[in-house]
């Protein structure tokens, strides 16, 4: 048995007056990640990077709060999975870092909210100068680096999203639905007895499929004079995304991942559906935050289109994109159109049969011009045609710039390590930012403002990863070098 005169540990009385004022320096250990937060805001030039109010002026009402007071405030929630400005504004009361940080300044979520709008295009540039920091402590290889897409669910419900296709199938069950009470309240009116509640139920329901149907009507027309393909009510710049991808409405977002240590060497916003011709924008604009003439890019096959190819290999970038595995020609098990030799002496595509076909019809496919290659005579006797076509003949078209696609088969068919270098690296970022630090959504709406706080994440990620490379000092001591 315990002697009753054991205690357990006790505090000090919140009552007890304190001889000196506790300082609030001493709760911060020198390693803490808000150091380095407050060294590298410090170190940069807000003005030049866009930042609102960044400069006070020497006359007139105060300037309102420093820029790079509430800059930190959002580095250090991004960091910690705290991206609302409500929660941010909480977390100046109660978390011993942040009032740390922000010297005790207390200012309320709309100022934070605000802060985030108004320098959305800010927040890119100090994602742009991390990745020179890094730089700087060589944590990019510059040599290879992997591009890819994911979807984040946007401020904009499904139902709240319509296409053409969409508006006209609601439209007609609006009018199914109006035709069918219109019937009702006739039989109604046929009968002796008074009105009922029935009666008025049916006319109330009447006037709010009229109204529906109005409102459908005037989205039909909007999307029209818009000439876009669907339209959001919420997000006017959200769309929505391939069935697969799960998200509903959202954007589309392209991050170029270095794959040395898988930090981000650029990240993009856009609201197309698919990935295709988003390579040569992503992969070059990390070739330049990066500082190097050349490099390597992998990319999954939604990226193979020859004209985001082309425009690659004139930029310095190397492209690695597999060939994608779908049509009418693989679903049957044909020949594939790799199993036609082309004879650039002769200007004809041999094929598996041995047969020359030669060029007969010339065709534009998206500015890029094409020539159809044909033998008819000869599909007719092959002994290969039930391998080749179920047609007549079998055509085989060919890009006059053709040459770009076999340069980067012979690429891959030599480094075939590189697709799983990109799957490796593409992972960890985003794994890290879906459930690490739980964004599997957006907070703001509209593209520009979505593209700042995606800004935030990637640098918040970067800052993560270099953290764990290099630790505090070490980025403290780039940051003073």
């Amino acid at each position: 048995m315990l002697s009753s005169r054991m205690k357990h540990i006790q505090g000090t009385s919140r009552a007890q007056t304190l001889l000196l004022p506790a300082c609030v320096d001493d709760y911060v250990g020198p390693d803490h990640v808000v150091r380095f937060i407050e060294a590298f805001v410090e170190s940069l030039d807000l003005a030049a990077a866009g930042f609102e109010r960044a400069r006070p002026k020497a006359t007139g009402r105060p300037a309102g709060y420093d820029p790079s007071g509430l800059l930190k405030l959002y580095i250090y929630g991004y960091l910690n999975r705290v991206r609302s400005s409500r929660c941010l504004e909480t977390e100046m009361h109660r978390n011993l870092e942040v009032i740390w940080m922000m010297r005790q300044l207390q200012p309320d979520f709309k100022t934070i909210a605000d802060f985030r709008r108004e320098n959305k295009t800010a927040f890119r540039k100090i994602f742009r100068e991390f990745v020179v920091l890094c730089r700087s402590l060589d944590l990019f290889g510059r040599e290879l680096i992997a591009v890819d897409g994911t979807r984040l669910k946007a401020v904009n419900s499904g139902q709240r999203n319509f296409t053409k296709a969409k508006l006209a199938k609601a439209m007609d069950e609006s009018d199914e639905r109006l035709g069918r009470y219109l019937k009702q309240l006739d039989d109604a009116d046929r009968d002796d007895t008074p009105p009922s509640a029935r009666v008025d139920n049916l006319k109330q329901k009447i006037a709010a499929i009229k109204e529906r149907r109005a409102q459908l009507e005037q989205h039909h027309a909007d999307l029209e004079a818009s000439g876009e393909d669907q339209i959001s009510l919420t997000d006017q710049d959200a769309r929505a995304m391939h069935f697969s991808s799960r998200i509903g409405v959202g954007y589309n977002i392209q991050i170029a991942v270095d794959t040395k240590h898988k930090l981000i060497a650029e990240q993009q916003v856009h609201n197309n559906v698919g990935d295709l011709g988003l390579l040569d924008e992503t992969a070059n604009a990390a070739r330049e935050n990066l500082g190097v003439d050349r490099i390597d890019v992998v990319a999954d096959r939604g990226y193979y289109k020859i004209e985001d190819i082309e425009d690659c290999e004139a930029a310095g970038v190397k492209p690695y994109v597999p060939k994608p595995l779908h049509g009418s020609v693989v679903k049957n098990g044909f020949f594939t159109k790799e199993e036609f030799r082309y004879d650039a002496d002769a200007g004809v595509l041999i094929c598996p049969g041995g047969q020359k076909l030669e060029p007969k019809y010339k065709s534009k496919i998206r500015d890029n011009d094409a020539v159809i290659f044909v033998n008819t005579k000869a599909c007719k006797a092959c002994d290969l045609r039930a391998r080749c076509t179920n047609a007549a003949f079998r055509k085989v078209m060919r890009y006059a710039n053709e040459a770009i696609l076999h340069r980067m088969a012979d690429r891959l068919a030599a480094r075939p390590e590189v697709i799983d270098q990109r799957r490796e690296s593409l992972e960890h970022p985003f794994g890290s930012i879906k459930q690490w630090m739980g964004q599997r959504n957006f907070l703001t709406r509209r593209i520009e403002n979505v593209r700042g706080e995606f800004s935030l994440t990637a640098l918040a990620y970067n800052i993560r990863r270099a953290l764990t490379l290099v630790g505090v000092a070490g980025l403290i001591s780039a940051i003073s070098a």
